[in-house]
């Protein structure tokens, strides 16, 4: 793509929209990036792109000026809804996503991870299991926490590579036009973002976009038995290869797939059996990492590594912050940092994953889920729930009424179930008091954190500390 020349807007000075505008800038364009807000963070991140030569304007849009732009690039925490996007649109003028833009400069293959959960994982997974077989790979996107960079500092970097692995949310995938992976992986997908979509057909509709642009060359690493994926790739062309627990009984349309056969992980790849390494010797907590496990081996493979290689890599993994993350364990209660947990099917995978009593801390931000349905893993894991912040009288009432036998239930076979009105010290005392040795203590708030953090790192790097100090 030749940008020289070329004025390019960019609406939102976050992560997404620097990169854009320092690679239109390093790429000969005008560059115009406008934030609605004015906090120090954003005005100084301005000031660095004025500094690189572009214009940068706080405080409001100047939408006359974006429409006469050659190009138009929309961070993804500007809300479908925004009027400055509203504006555009009445004018006739389209926009494309940041990893569109990068995309169109990308050198080497590309492997794209949505889904709704594990995305993260599995996209720095893949990473690691390509360069454990020599490959010259990296991971970016919608990674975020400082794990890997925006897709648009990928392409400034000066080691060519052979490989690119993005992380796509649902946001960057309803900015895409040209975007096609030569793999792409679904992780899963359930009801999230509520709290910015109409529906949960339309958070769908955008995770779609990742199949726009197939064609025959395109790969596909996609959940086993997942009726709502399947419906969304549709007749998408492109050889499907499926991952999941336990093998296809059917293998109709599949050219292969990963599952646990006995102990071991084991990939079937166009006719050969090929076994990995024993679930035993994976290091990262929990029934879902077996199955991210799965994903990423299955990409890794179709990518080119060797086996041996992707065994020796799923051994020396590490677990990733605010996912299933032991923080501390004092007087015999395990403390866990789920802090990306940020939807009730995240929380619920958490508390299948537990082989200990847990109190659980639930709370934050609204986002339009039911929290009825976690208390099906009360009976068998769940001694206490401490419900917190914006959202936690909700949570509270709702799993009360959801609980095996409600009210009425003897008081000693009871899910307790309590709201605390107070900051995450609070919360963190309370389940200090609750908690028995041989406890877990799980912070999986099934919410966002914008009620009283600035993003789930800030909420689990502040639970971690109070965990170590009070546990």
């Amino acid at each position: 793509m030749e940008l020289s020349g070329t004025s390019v807007a960019v609406i939102g000075l976050g992560v997404s929209g620097m990169a854009a505008a320092r690679l239109a800038l390093a790429e000969g364009a005008e560059v115009y990036v406008s934030d609605s807000r004015q906090d120090v963070a954003v005005a100084a991140r301005g000031a660095d792109l004025e500094a690189a030569g572009a214009s940068v304007e706080l405080g409001r849009h100047d939408v006359e000026r974006v429409a006469r732009a050659g190009l138009v690039v929309v961070s993804p925490g500007i809300a479908p809804d925004a009027p400055v996007l509203g504006a555009l649109a009445e004018r006739g003028v389209r926009w494309i996503s940041e990893p569109e833009l990068a995309a169109r400069f990308f050198a080497g293959s590309l492997i794209a991870v949505t889904g709704t959960n594990g995305k993260t994982t599995v996209t720095l997974l893949v990473e690691h299991l390509l360069r454990e077989a020599g490959v010259r790979a990296a991971a970016g996107g919608n990674v975020g926490g400082g794990l890997a960079p925006a897709a648009s500092d990928l392409v400034r970097m000066d080691k060519p590579l052979d490989w690119w692995v993005l992380e796509m949310s649902s946001f960057q995938l309803a900015g895409v036009e040209t975007f096609r992976p030569d793999i792409g992986i679904v992780t899963n997908l359930s009801p999230d973002h509520l709290d910015r979509y109409e529906n949960v057909a339309a958070y769908y509709a955008d995770k779609a976009h990742l199949f726009d642009s197939a064609d025959e060359r395109s790969v596909w690493v996609l959940p086993s038995e997942d009726d709502v994926v399947d419906r969304l790739i549709d007749d998408a062309p492109g050889r499907r290869y499926y991952f999941g627990e336990t093998p296809l009984q059917a293998e109709g349309g599949s050219s292969g797939q990963a599952f646990v056969e006995g102990d071991r992980l084991t990939l079937l790849v166009d006719g050969a059996l090929e076994q990995l390494c024993p679930v035993v010797d994976l290091p990262l907590l929990g029934r879902h990492n077996v199955v991210n496990a799965l994903a990423a081996s299955l990409a890794a493979r179709l990518a080119g590594a060797e086996v041996a290689a992707i065994a020796r890599g799923l051994r020396s993994a590490r677990p990733l912050p605010h996912r299933l993350e032991p923080v501390a364990e004092r007087a015999g209660v395990l403390w866990v940092n789920d802090s990306k947990a940020t939807n009730l099917a995240a929380t619920r995978s958490a508390l299948e994953s537990m082989d200990r009593p847990v109190v659980l801390l639930v709370g934050g931000k609204d986002k339009g889920e039911a929290f009825g349905p976690l208390a099906a893993a009360f009976p068998d894991r769940v001694r206490a729930v401490v419900a917190y912040g914006a959202v936690g009288p909700r949570v509270a009432g709702e799993l009360l009424a959801a609980r095996p036998g409600g009210g009425g239930a003897p008081e000693g076979r009871r899910t307790s179930v309590e709201v605390v009105d107070g900051g995450l010290d609070d919360v963190v005392a309370r389940a200090a008091a609750l908690a028995r040795p041989g406890d877990v203590v799980l912070l999986s708030p099934a919410c966002s954190s914008f009620d009283m953090f600035e993003s789930y790192e800030h909420r689990g790097r502040a639970f971690a500390e109070l965990a170590r100090g009070r546990s």
